[in-house]
């Protein structure tokens, strides 16, 4: 059962926000209040139609005392009793903590893990995969930064990623991703196990992750081309490296200025990612959640094309379906993931 007085303070709490926002409020001020708005209205809604549930169960047992409404009274209770846990558990997930990172864009990364050749076209088709993702949900996908390998395959890709809730939906997705197949480049028909690295980042903004000009080292190179007339001949790629952390960061557009900027934002982005990774294993170093870790070394799914199967490993889910999955059918799994993150969390609230 949910409290009745936290359910009573978040009401209060978005009553007051919209008090205030008719009132009026400076441009900084009324940007706050309207993001806490926005975040609260779901759970109000939640909350009200509860509550609605629970009132309207109470007047139909009421009902049951008057002869005339008696038998309306016991059509409608059976239906509200079936309602009310429904809407209870809906209620419950509203209530869950929200990662503050779930609504923002984020960075992909895909990078070929063993496999040689076979593991870089894997990663193309890792990459195609989460385009199609993406179109299919109306998100903005952009390459930023692709190291082709001679094969047609990827040797390193990052891509930027601008939606609703794009973090929420993909960060399932980061960890090991492992294929089972008979590579174009194998003449005997054996089948060859592959596999590929995803990482998915958060974006950062300024407030997450300020970068002090004395940390960082900027050096200007020449892009490759294509070849023939396509060649950059134009020192314009840029190269940032962070010298607290080590981290570098390339960006090869034709402008340099542009390189600088597409640069500067990967490296705020891994640097917050870093920083998120800290965090959380402060707070949970002996956990054993693997949905949502983020751990890139972790071993997360198998696509085993012979048998045209895609197995997600930390819930043991099965699809027959890889076909679709990797035309960028990939709701089923991200819900199913979603469900059981949840489930962790709503374990974790009763102990």
């Amino acid at each position: 059962m949910i409290p009745e007085e936290r359910l009573e303070q978040i009401t209060q709490r978005f009553q007051y926000l919209e008090a205030a926002m008719a009132d009026g409020a400076s441009g900084g001020e009324i940007a706050a209040l309207a993001k806490e708005y926005s975040d609260l209205k779901p759970v109000v809604d939640q909350i009200m139609a509860w509550r609605q549930l629970v009132g309207d169960l109470a007047e139909a047992q009421a009902m049951l005392t008057d002869p005339d409404m008696k038998e309306l009274a016991e059509e409608e209770i059976p239906d509200l009793q079936s309602r009310i846990p429904q809407a209870e558990h809906a209620l419950q997930l509203a209530l869950l903590p929200r990662d503050a990172a779930d609504a923002r864009p984020a960075m992909l990364e895909i990078r070929p893990g063993t496999g040689g050749d076979e593991a870089a076209l894997f990663a193309g088709d890792l990459l195609r995969m989460y385009q199609r993702y993406s179109e299919a949900r109306g998100w903005q996908f952009e390459i930023i930064e692709e190291q082709a390998s001679d094969l047609g395959g990827i040797k390193e890709v990052v891509a930027h990623i601008k939606g609703d809730n794009v973090f929420a939906r993909m960060k399932y997705e980061s960890g090991v991703h492992r294929v089972q197949r008979v590579p174009e480049t194998e003449s005997g028909g054996r089948i060859h196990t592959s596999a590929a690295t995803v990482a998915v980042l958060p974006e950062a903004v300024d407030v997450d992750i300020q970068v002090d000009a004395n940390d960082i080292r900027i050096d200007t190179m020449r892009s490759s081309g294509a070849g023939g007339q396509h060649v950059n001949t134009t020192d314009s790629a840029v190269r940032i490296t962070h010298l607290p952390t080590g981290l570098v960061v390339t960006s090869s557009e034709k402008s340099q200025h542009r390189n600088r900027e597409i640069a500067m934002q990967v490296l705020k982005t891994r640097l917050y990612d870093l920083e998120r990774q800290r965090i959380d294993s402060e707070r949970s170093a002996d956990r054993a959640s693997q949905v949502g870790s983020g751990d890139r070394s972790e071993r997360i799914r198998t696509y085993n094309f012979p048998q045209g199967r895609m197995t997600d490993h930390r819930i043991n889910m099965t699809l027959y379906k890889l076909d679709q999955v990797m035309q960028g059918d990939l709701d089923e799994v991200i819900d199913a993931l979603t469900a059981d993150d949840q489930a962790r969390l709503l374990a974790e609230m009763a102990q």
